[in-house]
């Protein structure tokens, strides 16, 4: 069983109040969700951006990776770092989870999928509405603590502690998970 990785909200403004804070701390899982992808490229395994549209229902994922790449500081560093890629898919997402009036169930049932390592921001908005929407449809879910982040590390923190205890999820990092994948494989 092959895994997925899901990417998302990392191509991101941070024009939004706490935005500020969330974008220091999104540039540090930058890196490490960096290494992820492209363990999951090596290995061809699917990689999923899920990514809010901020409810500009007339602009393309393409045409906020290019506002990002425009901005300076993490907004564009971040951009330059994960924009996707042709082999990788995208959806927009017009709430917190990405499987709430989207594309990604049929997306994920097309590629057999049924094991995602989900990764982005916010860890206690958007990870965690996502974690919980595929643990309930039943997907094997690991959070790499290392590739999400919040406006707090207390605040990203609490919501791997959540996932941990309510749905048993792997929450170690970024490298630990891989090796397990691959051992799993």
């Amino acid at each position: 069983m092959r895994p997925a990785l899901l990417i998302i909200d990392m191509i991101n403004l941070f024009d939004f109040e706490g935005g500020d804070q969330l974008a220091v701390q999104a540039l540090k899982a930058c890196g490490p969700i960096a290494t992820l992808r492209q363990a999951f490229a090596d290995r061809n395994w699917p990689v999923l951006f899920a990514n809010d549209n901020f409810m500009d229902w007339n602009q393309e994922f393409t045409d906020l990776v290019a506002k990002c790449r425009q901005l300076p500081g993490p907004s564009s560093e971040i951009a330059a770092v994960l924009e996707p890629k042709p082999a990788e898919y995208y959806v927009l997402k017009p709430r917190h989870s990405a499987f709430l009036c989207t594309t990604l169930p049929a997306i994920l049932s097309d590629l057999e999928l049924q094991e995602l390592v989900i990764t982005g921001v916010a860890t206690d908005s958007c990870v965690l509405a996502t974690v919980q929407d595929a643990h309930m449809r039943g997907y094997k879910v690991r959070v790499p603590q290392d590739c999400v982040a919040a406006q707090t590390p207390a605040r990203s923190s609490r919501a791997l502690a959540l996932m941990r205890e309510s749905m048993s999820l792997d929450t170690r990092g970024a490298k630990t998970v891989l090796r397990s994948l691959a051992a799993e494989q």
